[in-house]
């Protein structure tokens, strides 16, 4: 048989999961650093990683398991979290009870690094964010994330 077959690139695949999410907003952007240079930072959980995700104040890896993680997440507000992920070269999906963090990243043609990100506060039992600020804070991660590489 002679099925279709349908690459998708990790920023694709990041838009295609988020819009099963209600309330999800995916920003994107391209950054003009390379690849390596842009996921050693998103990959850098406990340091660099609560320099650009605007909510985070501190996360530290619990837990490795191949490409599955745990991470312990402290918010600005002192909320904490325990962030079940999945994380491989430009692919981060991390949720807990009630938070949702993603980052996807892919080379783009002619240089530079596509960069998307989602997450926010989640409705526990469902596939849905709060949808307050969730615009607002990944434009804000690209913005700091961009500032770090560039």
């Amino acid at each position: 048989m002679n099925w279709p077959d349908a690459e998708l690139d990790n920023v694709r695949r990041l838009r295609v999961l988020a819009s099963g999410v209600s309330g999800a907003v995916v920003s994107e952007r391209v950054l003009p650093a390379a690849f390596d240079a842009v996921w050693s930072r998103v990959s850098d959980f406990e340091g660099a990683f609560g320099d650009f995700e605007p909510d985070m104040r501190g996360v530290r890896l619990s837990k490795v398991d191949g490409e599955r993680l745990e991470l312990l997440a402290r918010s600005r507000f002192g909320f904490r979290a325990r962030l079940h992920a999945v994380h491989r070269p430009g692919w981060f999906w991390a949720q807990s009870r009630f938070l949702l963090v993603a980052v996807a990243a892919a080379p783009e043609p002619g240089g530079g690094t596509r960069v998307a990100v989602t997450g926010g506060v989640r409705v526990p039992g469902r596939a849905a964010l709060v949808p307050v600020g969730v615009q607002r804070a990944g434009r804000r991660s690209l913005d700091r994330l961009a500032g770090m590489v560039g």
